[in-house]
């Protein structure tokens, strides 16, 4: 009996010496589960935090199905111009070229802010990609808070529509020179990889479905004011008509 009990006592902590393995494995694999747990949880919280970044970058055309219009000139002008145009068209080039002055004058005394609609029009007429490409590339220029000069760039150096000259992003880089603190690599980047490409496609989806037939559509408070050939918009009118508004 002897021999059985030490026997026993020997089995009894062999097995004793093999539960606590087990338990020391079991409790090594739930540290290694909790630690797997918290780094996934950590690399999906990483993740939202960029998509919020990129989100918060992006502006408008991230997570909303619509194409907010760039505005410009102070949010609180008692007047505003909506202006639908296509950096193609050269009937935009002759709006902005002969009313540029006005505008900016009448914004400066803070009497009228700008909303542009980009539109892809003559792409659409007329085959090629120039319209889609300088929207974007306006849209790079917003997003370092120069939108407005680069657009006047854009029109001023303007050519012909049936030249398709702005498909050429080197070229729309190179105007973009023009611009003071523009042309850097950020810019680049942003305008040959396209990326506000699907904000300027829902820009000209809706200028479609605006019921407005053709660039440039020009509308002070929501009224039409460029399209009746009977009484031609002028500088002076649109001066008189905003002043109207203050």
């Amino acid at each position: 009996m002897s021999q059985n009990s030490n026997d026993g006592g020997k089995r009894s902590a062999r097995e004793r010496l093999r539960a606590e393995r087990e338990r020391d494995k079991a409790a090594e694999r739930r540290r290694r589960s909790l630690k797997m747990g918290a780094l996934v949880v950590g690399v999906l919280a990483v993740a939202t935090g960029i998509g919020a970044t990129v989100a918060g970058q992006s502006g408008d055309e991230a997570g909303s199905q619509s194409a907010k219009p760039v505005t410009v000139g102070q949010r609180s002008a008692p007047a505003k111009l909506t202006v639908y145009e296509d950096f193609r068209c050269p009937a935009c080039g002759q709006f902005e070229n002969g009313f540029r002055s006005t505008i900016k004058s009448l914004q400066r005394a803070g009497k009228l802010k700008a909303e542009y609609h980009l539109v892809t029009l003559i792409d659409g007429n007329m085959g090629g990609r120039g319209s889609r490409e300088a929207a974007n590339a306006a849209a790079c220029a917003r997003d370092k808070g120069k939108f407005a000069d680069y657009h006047d760039v854009l029109y001023r150096n303007q050519p012909g529509e049936e030249k398709d000259a702005f498909a050429d992003t080197g070229r729309l880089i190179e105007l973009a020179g023009k611009v003071d603190g523009l042309a850097d690599a950020g810019f680049k980047e942003c305008v040959t990889s396209g990326r506000h490409d699907d904000w300027v496609k829902r820009s000209d989806a809706e200028f479609r479905k605006s019921g407005h037939q053709g660039t440039p559509t020009v509308l002070l408070d929501g009224k039409d004011i460029f399209s009746d050939q009977a009484n031609p918009l002028t500088p002076e009118r649109l001066r008189k008509l905003v002043a109207a508004k203050s």
